[in-house]
This record gives structure tokens, sequence and C-alpha cells, in this order.
């Protein structure tokens, strides 16, 4: 493994822990990147490059756990979060409502979405509606959100704001900006919209991405674990530095900053493929 496709591993890390939860696409930013420009299909097979994906996703995975480690311990009984009392906390069922809409889609349309939604012009696409959708979250969402924190989710909500991130399937869509979009018109705050969307990420994403590497399991390749191993780290530390920083500036600057980027993003990349 040369110098030169470790760094490439490292910079699509770079873009998928960076990316990954902010409401800007991560798959629609992997696509961009590595079709347009770094291109690693030219020393990977196509089945060892979706399984390096697969892997970078996981590193992403593994910093919401570190960011998120209590409230996701409270959720099965690990851990005691401070002034809540036990009745009112958000709990486990609220994330599996949350996430059985688009887990069911998910399924049935797994193969469907792969061979037919992953490529630039889809994903411009799903960058320009779902920069809409948010963009209506912050003009059309309460003023003064009833829901300002995770332990006053309803299922009503949480199921709800899985039937809008089904809308993410759609690559270039983004799944946390659907599910933020979806949670502030439902009445909750960004902030809360966030971290209910961060917290259903680590099992929907965590099993997605297990089942991937069981099948993509034999295309592992001994020589590429250099390539697989920075990509793991280099998601993992810009994941971590992107959710704290996100979970920030959210409630600061809502969503709509990041539509435009969208757009912008969306108009470039059409430019390039059709100009």
């Amino acid at each position: 493994m040369e110098i030169i496709e470790i760094l490439k591993a490292i910079i699509l890390g770079f873009v998928e822990g960076m990316t990954e939860f902010a409401p800007v696409s991560s798959t629609g930013h992997m696509i961009i990147v590595d079709d347009l420009w770094l291109k690693t299909t030219e020393f990977l097979d196509q089945y060892s490059a979706n399984t390096f994906k697969v892997v970078i996703q996981l590193g992403s995975i593994l910093a919401v756990v570190v960011v998120f480690w209590k409230r996701l311990f409270s959720l099965v009984g690990l851990y005691k979060m401070k002034d809540v009392a036990p009745g009112d906390q958000l709990k486990l069922t609220h994330v599996i409502v949350g996430l059985l809409p688009a887990g069911i889609l998910g399924v049935l349309f797994e193969d469907f979405i792969d061979e037919n939604l992953f490529s630039a012009e889809t994903v411009v696409i799903g960058l320009v509606i779902g920069a809409f959708l948010m963009i209506a979250a912050d003009y059309f969402g309460p003023k003064v959100p009833p829901v300002q924190t995770l332990d006053q989710i309803t299922y009503r909500q949480a199921f709800m704001v899985g039937l809008i991130q089904c809308f993410s399937l759609w690559p270039g869509f983004s799944r946390s900006g659907a599910t933020i979009s979806g949670g502030v018109l439902l009445g909750l705050n960004h902030r809360t919209a966030a971290d209910f969307t961060f917290i259903m990420a680590v099992p929907i994403m965590m099993g997605a991405s297990f089942i991937s590497l069981l099948k993509n399991w034999e295309y592992i390749n001994a020589d590429d674990i250099g390539f697989y191993i920075a990509g793991f780290l280099s998601a993992f530390v810009f994941a971590l530095i992107s959710i704290r920083f996100f979970l920030k500036l959210i409630g600061r600057v809502k969503l709509t900053p990041f539509a435009v980027y969208r757009i912008i993003l969306a108009i470039v990349v059409a430019a390039i493929l059709y100009l």
C-alpha cells in the first residue's frame, strides 16, 4: 500500500467524519469526492471500495458512542440520568419506534438503492430537495418549540420522525437533515432533534454496517488493512470533532445555512457533470 493511497484513505475518512452527522449528506459527499476526484476503484476493486466505506462509517459511529455514552447506556439500564425520573426519560422503545419505518424500507429496497441511486446525478437531486425541507423546518416549525429535552419526546413524535427519516434512503438527502427537520416540524427544538438523530443513528448505522461488512468480508485483502485502519481512525477523530462542534452550533444557526451550502454544492456538482 503506497503513501498516496493511505493519504486518500485519510481524506475519505475526513469527509465521512465531518459530514456523517451534519445535515449535508455524507453519502453525497463521499460519492462526489471519490467518483469525481480520488477514484479509489483505480486501486481497489468495487467490492473492496464498498467495504472500505463501511469501515470508515463504523469509525464515525464510534465517535457518537463516545459523545453520547451516558444517554446510550441509560437506554439499556446501565446508567441513571441525573435529575430525570426513570419513568419520564427517553426509553429504548422510543428509539426502536423511530427506527422502524426506515429500517423496514431499507431492508426491502436495499438492492434497488445500491444498484440505481448511488451516483453523482441522484445526489444532486437529494441535496436540493433535502435543502428545501430544512428551510421549511426553520420557517414553519413552532417559534417556541414545546419539546426542549429528549425526555419529553412522545412515541408519536418518534414514529413521525422515523417516517421522515425514510427520505434519507435517497443518497444526498441526508439522514440527519431529514430527521432534524422532521423533529423541528413536529415541535422539537433544534438541539433536541439533533440529539435524537444521533442516538437513533447508532443502532441503525451499526446494524447496517455490520451486515454490509459480513456480506463483503471475503473481499477484505490483507494488503489493504493499512488503508482501512487509516480511514477508520481518520473518520473517528474527525467525526468526534464534527459532532461536538455541530451540537454547539445547531441551536444558534438552525438549518438554513446548511441548506444554502447544499444548494451551492448541488449547483457546483451539476456544473461539473453537465458543462
